[in-house]
């Protein structure tokens, strides 16, 4: 039986890889609107920088545990995809989002990763007792990681469009949930099983949410649509032929008060006028 289940956790582990591996290259498209417009403004590095911390910790727990391996490959790609997206990011930030992202990077990489490390090492002497301290760190903070999108869910309830909850990474990183649940179960690790479980409930909700206002950008357009149209008929476009009678007309009004002028509407809705006994000087 320990048999059977060591290959069924070798199985969730490698799919959990290559799931997780789909979903560290998902923002290559924003990078690449980064790269096109030669700026990042409009973006944020949060999420890259807290994606390296996460991978930084994920490894950090598995050197401490035993039979972990593809906890540590799949971190170890996350480290080195995160910080080539950081580095990207900070090449065409602007300073300001330079300063935020240096601060940052100091603030969770430096002062916090680096303080659970030189506490859980000096101050921990047994290695199964700093493995449980980690373990504890990692499951909160995934646990805080996966209720980050309720932002997002609100903004596309509010809002009734799905612009910014792209379909395909809802679904890869519920896939990606799934794996690494069943991989947890198998091993018997609920620090990495039991974070999961929220993150399938989220990306489930996600997809749902997706389904249900999938087609509100097109009605958004669709009513923006009509709305210029009306506005559109609502105000008539001249003519060159109306824009010269006008013209022609204007010296009669400015020089002549008397002289009695017709108007009415013409086919276009444009005032069309007829003159009554003008001078022969200036007959039109």
């Amino acid at each position: 039986m320990e048999g059977f289940s060591g290959h069924w956790a070798f199985a969730f582990g490698l799919l959990g890889n290559v799931v997780s591996f789909m979903v560290f290259l998902s923002p290559i498209p924003t990078f690449y609107h980064i790269y096109k417009k030669k700026s990042s403004e409009g973006f944020q590095s949060i999420p890259y920088v807290v994606g390296l911390f996460s991978a930084m910790l994920w490894i950090y727990y598995a050197l401490l545990k035993t039979n972990t391996t593809f906890l540590i490959t799949i971190n170890s790609v996350g480290c080195f995809i995160q910080t080539i997206y950081i580095c990207f990011y900070l090449f065409y930030a602007p300073k300001k989002g330079r300063v935020q992202t240096l601060k940052l990077l100091v603030l969770l990489i430096i002062c916090g990763f680096g303080f659970i490390v030189l506490s859980t090492q000096f101050l921990v002497k047994a290695i199964s007792e700093r493995a449980v301290i980690v373990g504890w760190i990692c499951l909160i903070f995934s646990l805080c990681v996966f209720i980050a999108p309720l932002c997002i869910l609100r903004q596309v309830i509010r809002t009734k469009s799905v612009e910014y909850m792209p379909f395909l990474l809802s679904l890869f990183l519920t896939l990606s949930a799934v794996m690494w649940f069943f991989y947890g179960l198998l091993i018997k690790d609920y620090n990495v099983a039991i974070p999961n479980v929220l993150g399938f409930s989220f990306g489930v909700l996600q997809m749902l949410l997706y389904t249900k206002y999938r087609n509100g950008d097109k009605i958004i357009e669709i009513s923006q649509k009509q709305s210029t149209d009306l506005e559109k008929q609502k105000i008539p476009e001249l003519t060159e032929n109306n824009i010269i009678e006008i013209v022609k007309l204007s010296p009669v009004l400015f020089h002549s008060a008397k002289i009695p002028v017709a108007v009415q509407l013409n086919s276009t809705g444009v005032a069309a006028h007829q003159h009554q006994n003008l001078p022969k000087g200036i007959q039109v």
